[in-house]
């Protein structure tokens, strides 16, 4: 459907940072982008609005939401309580092959940042955190982060201080050994320090702006 591809697109772009927050999503270029009617790109931008991807605002049309600060600090918040949660499970649910996956994911993305591929760097640090969710096995929980997640991926891109960095791969190294040990309350510590690490790069005084060219910023990732 329109809509689902119109929601994959926006949302991997959010994700690897091509399209900043206050970014303007005006339906008819949307509608010439992915070949559909309004009435699709209305719905698709409606969808992500519940997702708190897009803000709607009347008379000025659809933008990528910008989190005020306040709003920052309460996903970060509402990441610790659920990361928390779920750090409990996957110590219970790991396999072998899940401490193998999780290990493959930090060396690619270690790979990007040696590279200097931000995006793919972006998107797998992000692949880490939703991977232990899914180990979990919570569905509930894995959804309110994937939202948290893609909103803490705006967060970093319109506060990050320079100079500061994102997802450390020591640190995701370090919660996997934890996992692996079986260790709940070093587990917990890390990731506390690991959301504490991210938080205490932003920098409230300064933002970045957004640019405008929706088609060079967008890949269309197909359902």
């Amino acid at each position: 459907m329109p809509e689902q591809t119109i929601i994959n697109s926006i949302t991997a772009a959010v994700s690897e940072q091509r399209l900043p927050a206050g970014t303007k999503l005006g339906e008819q270029v949307l509608s010439d982008l992915f070949d559909c009617n309004r009435a699709n790109v209305r719905r698709a931008l409606s969808t992500l609005a519940t997702m708190h991807v897009v803000q709607l605002q009347p008379n000025r049309g659809a933008f990528i939401s910008t989190p005020s600060p306040k709003e920052a600090g309460d996903v970060f918040e509402a990441r610790r309580m659920i990361e928390r949660m779920l750090a409990r499970k996957v110590i219970e649910n790991i396999t072998p092959d899940d401490i193998v996956d999780m290990r493959a994911i930090i060396a690619t993305e270690a790979k990007a940042r040696a590279t200097g591929d931000k995006p793919a760097e972006l998107r797998l640090s992000r692949t880490f955190h939703m991977r232990l969710a899914m180990i979990a096995d919570n569905q509930v929980l894995e959804r309110f982060l994937s939202e948290l997640t893609l909103r803490t991926t705006l967060i970093i891109g319109l506060y990050n201080m320079a100079g500061s960095s994102h997802c450390a791969e020591d640190e995701h190294l370090e919660i996997v050994q934890a996992i692996e040990d079986k260790d709940e309350e070093r587990l917990l510590l890390l990731i506390d320090q690991h959301l504490n690490h991210l938080e205490a790069g932003l920098d409230f005084k300064t933002s970045t702006k957004p640019f405008f060219n929706l088609a060079e910023h967008l890949t269309i990732i197909p359902v």
